[in-house]
C-alpha cells in the first residue's frame, strides 16, 4: 500500500503563516482581527497544532499580539506608535533610496518603470491593494540596488508592520479622489534613479513618506474624534 507523504510539521506551520499573513497584508484581516486558532485551522483544513506556531511567529513578528480577554488579534499601532514608525522608515528609506540611486543599473531602472505601470493599472481597476504591492515592488528594486540586504530586510518588516494603515490611507485618498501619492512621487523617484541624483532620491522619497504619513495620522485623528464623540 502506498502512501501519499504528509508535509513535516515545520513546513505546515511555514504555510499556515504565510497564509495568514498574506490575510493581513492583503487587508482581510485588518488590526484588532482575532485570530482564533480552531475556526483558522478549520480554514486552511489542518489541526490546531500549525496554527498556534504560526499565529506564535506573527508575535515575534510583530504582526499580532495578545489583549486580554480577547486572545490574540492583528496587532494595531497607536497614532504614537505609527509617528515612530514613519519617523524610522523616513531615516532607512531615504538611505536606501540614495545608495540605491547611486549603484542602480538601467535594466532595474526599467524594472522600475514596470511596476509603475503596474501601479497605474491597478488603481485605474480600483485595486489599491495591487498598488500597494506594485508600488513596494517598485521601491525595493531601487532599494535592493543598495547592495545592503539588511537594510532593505528592514525596511521590509516596517512596511509589514504599518501595512494596514497604508492601505486605509490609499483607501481615504481614493475617497477624497487624491492621487498624488501615486502620480506625484514614483515617476520622480524614477527619474532620480535613472539620473543615479543619489540627492533627488533621498529627498523624494523623504517627501513621500512625510506625505503618507500627514494623510493617515489625519485619518487616525478623524476616527478617535468620531470614536470620542460617540462615547
Amino acid at each position: 500500500m502506498t502512501m501519499p507523504r504528509v508535509a513535516p510539521p515545520s513546513l505546515m506551520t511555514d504555510q499556515v503563516f504565510t497564509a495568514i499573513q498574506d490575510a493581513i497584508m492583503s487587508g482581510e484581516m485588518p488590526a484588532g482581527y482575532r485570530l482564533r486558532i480552531r475556526d483558522i485551522a478549520a480554514q486552511v483544513g489542518t489541526s490546531v497544532m500549525p496554527v498556534r506556531e504560526a499565529i506564535r511567529r506573527l508575535e515575534e513578528a510583530g504582526l499580532a499580539e495578545r489583549v486580554p480577554n480577547k486572545g490574540t488579534v492583528v496587532k494595531g499601532l497607536t497614532l504614537e506608535e505609527l509617528v515612530h514608525v514613519y519617523d524610522v522608515r523616513r531615516l532607512l528609506e531615504a538611505e536606501a533610496a540614495r545608495q540605491g540611486a547611486r549603484a542602480i543599473s538601467a535594466g532595474d531602472v526599467e524594472a522600475m518603470q514596470r511596476h509603475y505601470e503596474l501601479i497605474l493599472t491597478a488603481v485605474s481597476e480600483g485595486d489599491l491593494v495591487g498598488a500597494l504591492d506594485a508600488d513596494e515592488a517598485m521601491l525595493e528594486t531601487l532599494y535592493n540596488a543598495s547592495g545592503n540586504p539588511v537594510l532593505t530586510e528592514l525596511i521590509r518588516a516596517l512596511w509589514r508592520r504599518c501595512r494596514a494603515y497604508k492601505i486605509a490611507g490609499a483607501r481615504r485618498a481614493a475617497e477624497e479622489s487624491d492621487d498624488s501619492q501615486w502620480s506625484l512621487f514614483p515617476p520622480q523617484i524614477i527619474e532620480a534613479a535613472r539620473q543615479n541624483d543619489q540627492r533627488a532620491a533621498a529627498t523624494l522619497t523623504e517627501e513621500s513618506l512625510r506625505s503618507a504619513s500627514r494623510r493617515i495620522q489625519t485619518l487616525l485623528g478623524k476616527q478617535r474624534a468620531s470614536a470620542s464623540e460617540q462615547d
